[in-house]
């Protein structure tokens, strides 16, 4: 195998962080290769609101359940899914977030908000914009390799072909 395919099998979802701020060309880059995530027809109907603001990080996370991860990271990425988009082309999206983010050495998190229409107003939205999820990115707090989760299931007990 070749150490992307390596990356993709390992790649975590990381929920505590260093304090440290992420340079801003980090971020640019990370940015950079969401840009170039594939979208249904290409439409590209997305765009990023980067979140740095601990105030304002604070508000978008009571928009969601499970956002602990947002409140500890010094950056957030609201993904918003701009009019006529598609949650499938947010999840890759997201995905590529985190696999760019791990490449250059940051940690990151997917975070779900549940109440989308609070999110909205937090953000500032047009009408018609929705924004449902979030990646919380930093770089990895000491302890949060020995919370890492490991293990899936086996693939017999995931695959089936041609039928359920």
């Amino acid at each position: 195998m070749n150490d992307r395919y390596d990356a993709i099998l390992h790649l975590r979802a990381i929920r505590t962080y260093r304090a440290d701020v992420l340079p801003g060309e980090t971020i640019t880059a990370i940015l950079e290769a969401a840009r170039w995530t594939g979208s249904s027809k290409n439409r590209q109907n997305w765009s990023f609101i980067v979140i740095t603001d601990h105030h304002q990080r604070d508000r978008l996370a009571g928009c969601g359940d499970f956002t602990e991860p947002m409140r500890n990271a010094p950056v957030t990425v609201a993904l918003v899914e701009e009019p006529g988009g598609y949650e499938f082309d947010t999840g890759r999206l997201a995905q590529n977030i985190m696999l760019a983010a791990d490449a250059l050495g940051v940690a990151s998190c997917p975070i779900t908000l549940h109440r989308d229409a609070d999110a909205a107003v937090v953000l500032g939205l047009p009408a018609g914009a929705r924004c449902r999820f979030a990646v919380a990115l930093g770089y990895s707090a000491p302890t949060a390799a020995a919370a890492r989760m490991g293990g899936r299931k086996p693939l017999d007990e995931l695959v089936h072909f041609d039928r359920y």
